[in-house]
């Protein structure tokens, strides 16, 4: 199959149509209109094979996950996803991958009425580079910055399903009951755009967590000058984690094991209990684990007391 065709066919297969885009696929650049009063918020992440998604993964949640982790930064930065451009790498022009990972993603996207607006076809070793575009009034907007002393610090969902789903694909982890969800965890992570809406003039600070829960709340401690101590016993945990991974494995994948998805954010203690509400309303219930304080750096608190020594924080690319 040409180039020209594999466009053409991720063009019919990704074709979801908004008001705002005035010129979308099929020209020199795309020409969209940003509202009124609203922020353009942008963020681009590259999944590149057997890096960021195991070699045998299902072309769907390929194109899935693809649209997913970058969905998932605007969540964290509370902006409502409106349009996303496209680079594929591809080894060879197979139509039959490229159609079920068109399908993936645009199962994703018609969940947000997502256009894809462009994007480029390449050939080489297979990555995946998606950049997503969203709006957000701009006083509204979520930051890293922001977190104060006396905060809590909160987490969406549940954490280290994906870490241990790349575990049981790799044959690293016991299997169990729940396994299966465990790697649609991985493969298929759920953006939390729904609840980046809710924190909104809510949090003081927030992010995604997609390199492990202690390097991303570090990244929040980092921009606001503050540290964090998180209590190990408050971490929120699947009953499929639970059924699949031993107790005292479960630490370094909800620590440090990446690839959650979740939003970890910070808020005045005062709003906690009207904030969780809210947010178990919305279909994804959130849990408080920690506090921010003055020290700098992440602390992890065992039910003892004592602090944990984490062996890592989080994925790095270029660490040793």
């Amino acid at each position: 199959m040409a180039e020209f065709d594999l466009i053409d066919l991720i063009r019919a297969r990704c074709a979801i149509e908004r008001e705002d885009v005035h010129l979308g696929i099929g020209d020199d650049a795309a020409l969209l209109a940003v509202p009124a009063g609203q922020a353009l918020a942008v963020s681009t992440d590259t999944l590149v094979s057997g890096i960021h998604f195991p070699k045998d993964t299902a072309p769907f949640d390929v194109g899935w996950k693809a649209l997913a982790v970058n969905l998932s930064d605007l969540a964290a930065m509370g902006a409502t996803p409106a349009w996303a451009t496209l680079a594929l790498t591809l080894p060879d022009a197979d139509a039959q991958w490229v159609a079920a990972f068109a399908d993936g993603f645009t199962a994703l996207a018609g969940e947000f009425k997502l256009a894809l607006v462009g994007g480029d076809t390449t050939r080489g070793p297979l990555a995946i580079t998606v950049t997503v575009h969203g709006f957000v009034p701009e006083q509204l907007a979520l930051r890293r910055a922001g977190a104060q002393a006396g905060d809590a610090v909160f987490v969406t969902g549940t954490l280290g399903d994906a870490a241990a789903g790349l575990a049981l694909r790799q044959g690293a982890a016991r299997r169990g009951r729940g396994e299966d969800q465990l790697i649609a965890r991985l493969d298929r992570p759920t953006p939390r755009i729904a609840q980046g809406l809710l924190l909104r003039g809510r949090a003081h600070a927030c992010i995604d967590v997609s390199d492990g829960l202690v390097a991303d709340l570090g990244h929040i401690c980092t921009a606001s000058a503050v540290g964090a101590e998180i209590d190990l016993a408050m971490l929120p945990a699947s009953p499929a984690l639970l059924g699949c991974v031993a107790d005292e494995e479960r630490a370094p994948l909800q620590l440090a094991g990446g690839d959650d998805y979740e939003l970890c954010f910070t808020a005045a203690p005062a709003i906690a209990t009207e904030l969780l509400n809210d947010l178990a309303r919305s279909g994804c219930a959130a849990t408080r684990i920690g506090r921010i304080v003055v020290e700098p750096g992440v602390r992890v608190r065992a039910a003892d007391g004592g602090f944990v020594a984490l062996p890592r924080t989080g994925w790095q690319h270029f660490s040793a």
